[in-house]
């Protein structure tokens, strides 16, 4: 590969000393049809050719020596690919491989560069890190990320393991556009999560895997709650319907914090009261309800 780079540099070299040379003589002839064009001894016509004879020769001498940079381009280029990094001198490499050394002890997580090919200086071959040392990175809805800040309380679950607690380290100050599965536009933000249990809760957790992650925006002690099903909307306000000897009625009542589960009840209801739960549109005042036990 080398010799065959090596024979096209010498090729190029030569065609610019061919071109150089009948450059040389196209002048000469130029310098001769203009003096003899002085005493009319020649047509114009030739003169005008001689000309076109220099400048085709000049501008064939810049094409040769364009080429002649490229071709030492690709011979500085195959020279690069066989250099022995330990070797100290740009030789050719009787082996197969060549040696590299990563800049911090870990494990290979991913190879980035795993076929052969010329790379430019800086390319990222592959990925390090320690097992032990990881964090979780979740893209958060931008209108939930607001509701977040550091130090937050996080369970971790959905990896194929028991649940895993940890706390929001970092919440970026941007967000970006992701497409959702169904093709919605999203505007999400990036959300870091150390882990608070020890390593042996979550040894088997690895790089890239996917996690579920459930952030605590709010938390209180002692909280009046009820599950958001039992709520349906009566005007502009919340209601439910409120169980008492055997007969429902309409009670309105005030929510405060809730998630998709849960909803915390400022007013309306009192502990121990029981509810409709998902109410069909036959519930009204008055009607009689029995429990079912759930199967």
């Amino acid at each position: 590969m080398l010799t065959a780079a090596d024979a096209s540099v010498t090729l190029a070299d030569a065609e610019i000393r061919r071109i150089e040379a009948a450059l040389e003589f196209a002048r000469s002839e130029l310098r001769r049809a203009e003096t003899l064009a002085r005493t009319n001894s020649i047509a114009e016509r030739n003169v005008e050719k001689a000309r076109l004879d220099v400048q085709t020769n000049e501008a064939a001498l810049a094409s040769a020596k364009a080429q002649h940079d490229v071709r030492r381009s690709e011979r500085s280029s195959v020279a690069a690919r066989l250099i022995d990094p330990s070797a100290g001198t740009p030789e050719t490499v009787t082996g197969c491989c060549i040696q590299l050394r990563a800049p911090v002890t870990g494990v290979a997580l991913k190879i980035i560069q795993d076929n052969e090919a010329t790379i430019p200086a800086g390319t990222p071959l592959a990925d390090f890190g320690d097992p032990l040392d990881l964090e979780v990175v979740a893209d958060l809805l931008s209108t939930d990320a607001v509701q977040i800040t550091a130090g937050a309380a996080v369970r971790i679950d959905g990896w194929g393991g028991g649940s895993i607690q940890g706390r929001v380290t970092r919440v970026d100050p941007a967000g970006f556009l992701k497409v959702s599965a169904l093709g919605i536009e999203e505007q999400r933000v990036r959300t870091t999560i150390d882990f608070t249990d020890p390593p042996e809760t979550w040894s088997r957790l690895g790089h890239d895997y996917r996690v579920i992650v459930h952030v605590t925006t709010w938390s209180a002690s002692d909280v009046l709650r009820l599950p958001v099903g039992a709520l349906f909307r009566r005007g502009d306000d919340w209601a439910v319907f409120a169980e008492k000897d055997g007969r429902v009625r309409t009670a309105a009542v005030k929510v405060g914090h809730r998630n998709g589960r849960i909803a915390e009840v400022l007013s309306g209801l009192s502990e121990g009261d029981r509810v409709v739960l998902h109410p069909s549109d036959r519930v009204r005042d008055g009607v009689s309800v029995s429990e079912r036990q759930s199967q």
